[in-house]
């Protein structure tokens, strides 16, 4: 399954049950996200993909297991956040954004936050081998929303995107504050080609 990044709805989160390695997170999701939504459909849940494991009226409930929290954000969630949900995309939809799977590649800290004259910019920073997918004008998913990278700084793992006002008003981005962490999908293509030049490279070299 894949999704668009782009966010239509926010949903509340209603509870987490935590067992040894296991959590169970109910969401309560808008009454018209759920048209169609069966059991076992695939959900990009703050841009994780997941599993809906049961639907009781407008409520939705996902299994995580230890590699899903260990990898993502999802751990941190507690009643009443918001979370982006994105419905996976069906053969002949529009894609507004890029396609995303929902598999998390590293989680973004948020390091600054600017708000200069009807813009609102924001920096994240990642590790050094996500950073190398990481380009000027190139594609992220944060919180699985598809954005444009900005500026780059690759000394400091960091690079910047420029939220419009409607992301702001669709999704949990301004809900996040520096020292926040995202989930954080690189482009899928641009992965591809920065491997292939990197293994091109090494047997160059080697």
């Amino acid at each position: 399954m894949v999704f668009s990044g782009i966010i239509d709805e926010t949903a509340i989160a209603k509870r987490v049950i935590k067992e040894k390695d296991l959590y169970h997170l109910e969401i309560t999701v808008p009454w018209d996200f759920l048209e169609g939504l069966k059991l076992g459909a695939s959900v990009s849940v703050d841009g994780v993909c997941l599993t809906v494991s049961k639907v009781n009226k407008n409520v939705l409930s996902f299994d995580l297991v230890r590699e899903t929290l260990n990898r993502t954000t999802l751990e941190e969630i507690i009643a009443n956040d918001s979370i982006n949900i994105e419905r996976s995309i069906k053969y002949g939809d529009e894609i507004g954004g890029h396609i995303v799977s929902g598999h998390i590649s590293d989680k973004a800290l948020v390091c600054r936050i600017e708000r200069p004259t009807n813009n609102y910019i924001m920096t994240f920073q990642v590790n050094l081998d996500t950073m190398r997918y990481i380009f000027p004008k190139g594609f992220v998913a944060l919180n699985g929303i598809s954005l444009t990278v900005g500026e780059t700084i690759p000394s400091q793992n960091t690079f910047t995107t420029h939220i419009i006002p409607e992301t702001l008003r669709k999704t949990n981005l301004s809900k996040k504050k520096v020292g926040s962490y995202l989930n954080l999908e690189i482009d899928s293509q641009t992965r591809s080609v920065v491997d292939t030049l990197l293994n091109l490279d090494e047997a160059k070299n080697g």
